[in-house]
């Protein structure tokens, strides 16, 4: 069978395939003759003394000096930490007498510590000024020894 019993539809597709294959062609020496030799320079980052990305390099004049001995890796010890007394005071912002809990304000750090009525020393109620320790409880930080402050 030869060439002129192909049908209109063969003829088409291989003149496509053709065309297909010399574009191809054509963009491969395009990309030859554009070729340059620095082509990964233009893909080099570098990091600032910020942390962000940028183009140019650092400057060598700019560079500190840093001792191994002062890069601090992991959490700082609780040592560190400034000691606070351990009988703090509050004023009662909550207390539930039929449920047996409430919370103290910390008049120091402001914040809300849980108090049950099993680690009061003296009956309380919303608003009085009280004294007392923090021990951490299953939930967090609860308020232990509590008693009114005269």
């Amino acid at each position: 069978m030869g060439r002129s019993q192909e049908t209109f539809n063969k003829k088409e597709v291989r003149n496509k395939k053709e065309k297909k294959r010399k574009e191809k062609e054509k963009k491969r020496l395009a990309r030859k003759e554009n070729e340059k030799s620095g082509d990964m320079d233009d893909m080099i980052a570098y990091v600032d003394e910020n942390g962000m990305l940028t183009s140019t390099p650092p400057d060598p004049d700019k560079k500190k000096k840093v001792k191994l001995e002062d890069i601090e890796i992991g959490v700082p010890t609780r040592a560190a930490e400034e000691e606070m007394d351990p009988i703090r005071k509050g004023t009662v912002s909550f207390f539930n007498d039929s449920k047996g809990f409430g919370f103290i304000r910390d008049s120091e750090t402001k914040e809300s510590v849980f108090v049950h009525a099993n680690n009061l020393l003296e009956e309380i109620k919303e608003g009085n000024l009280v004294s007392f320790e923090v021990e951490m409880g299953h939930k967090g930080p609860t308020a232990v020894k509590v008693k009114i402050i005269k």
